[in-house]
């Protein structure tokens, strides 16, 4: 029975069972006298598998080994061509999950606020924890400590961001006699630190003391809106293409950007702002991410005609105006609406710009993981 057979036994039939895989793909290419010579290798093994004899066995498997490799020998550095194969295979399914599947994204502001959080950085008068927390607090929550001082009196002339493999983001702060740089994003560090050009400080004065919680890292659906048209209430990936107000206040080296807003009206809808309330076609709407915002809890504040700052928005500025949604176009809102700069300033989202909907946060793993809503 099967499971008494020895295992050398076994063994040689894997080994035989190879071997003869291997003639018969080889068949049209071997040459006669070769072919031979492996089938009767072949039954040499079969026939030391008969008689149960395992030094026969082994004698006629290293036979049937070193002929093989003659007839067929490895290809020079092989297992380093497999690794290449198998790396290479894997960019390119990775590219193609990100063309047309899945696309990462980083929520860079904090406009979706509560919903989505953005790069928000937090001032501390106290030195970081230790290093295990400051490891265990990235991993889990994004969050990255820093306690830089000036290492002697200097003035700050500038600042520089550069990203290393579309994750890792470093503003070195240039100073007249030195360059410092952290790793965090500019704009926070002005935002939050006020580390900005023009600012003094004297020597082993404090620049920039606290910890940055990075922003949500997300999954865009890229392939569902080729099948069903967006619909209101969707958070919503954009470039920023043609939209004249948002590309005339990027850096022309950049280009286009995307944005990640709530897709609060489509084509022909007229919106109206009364605070903090969100009209459509003259009535609220009944989705749960707009009532959330209108509720005023758990830290959404309610639609806004203007910024926190005073003023009103060019669009809807006012508890009377309206804006009708033009054909093949979005009215995109950010759930943070007091701290939104969305369509309200800018304009409708061309139809053409839509990238895909927001779909998971993948990281960091706070209470915001999971399916985006």
């Amino acid at each position: 029975m099967f499971f008494l057979t020895p295992r050398y036994i076994k063994n040689a039939k894997h080994y035989a069972h190879g071997a003869q895989k291997f003639l018969d793909y080889k068949r049209d290419v071997l040459k006669p006298e070769d072919l031979a010579n492996v089938g009767g290798k072949i039954a040499a093994l079969k026939a030391a598998m008969k008689l149960r004899s395992r030094v026969a066995v082994d004698e006629a498997i290293a036979g049937l080994d070193a002929l093989i490799g003659r007839i067929s020998p490895s290809a020079k550095d092989a297992g380093w061509r497999e690794n290449v194969e198998v790396f290479l295979v894997a960019i390119v399914i990775a590219a193609g999950i990100k063309a047309y599947l899945l696309q990462p994204f980083r929520i860079p502001t904090g406009s979706m606020q509560p919903t989505l959080f953005g790069v928000v950085g937090y001032p501390t008068a106290t030195p970081p924890p230790n290093i295990i927390v400051r490891a265990f607090q990235f991993v889990w929550l994004g969050r990255h400590y820093f306690d830089l001082q000036a290492r002697e009196a200097d003035v700050v002339t500038g600042l520089a961001e550069h990203t290393y493999a579309n994750f890792f983001t470093f503003t070195d702060i240039i100073c007249r006699k030195r360059t410092y740089t952290l790793f965090v994003p500019r704009d926070p560090l002005a935002r939050y630190f006020n580390v900005r050009p023009g600012r003094e400080y004297r020597a082993g004065e404090t620049i920039a003391r606290g910890h940055m919680d990075t922003g949500d890292q997300v999954f865009v659906d890229k392939v569902s809106y080729n099948f069903v048209k967006p619909a209101a209430g969707n958070v919503f990936v954009f470039k920023t293409t043609g939209i004249r107000k948002i590309e005339d206040g990027l850096d022309p080296a950049l280009g286009s950007q995307h944005y990640i807003k709530r897709l609060a009206g489509m084509p022909g809808q007229t919106l109206r702002i009364d605070p903090p309330r969100l009209f459509v076609n003259g009535s609220v709407p009944d989705k749960f991410p707009f009532l959330r915002v209108m509720r005023l809890k758990d830290g959404y504040g309610g639609y806004s005609n203007g910024p926190a700052g005073g003023g009103a928005f060019s669009f809807l500025g006012t508890p009377e105006a309206t804006y009708t949604v033009p054909p093949h176009a979005y009215f995109a809102l950010g759930d943070n609406s007091y701290h939104s700069r969305d369509s309200r300033d800018w304009g409708n989202v061309p139809e053409r710009n839509v990238a895909g909907r927001g779909l998971f946060v993948y990281w960091p793993f706070s209470s915001r993981w999971g399916l985006i809503r």
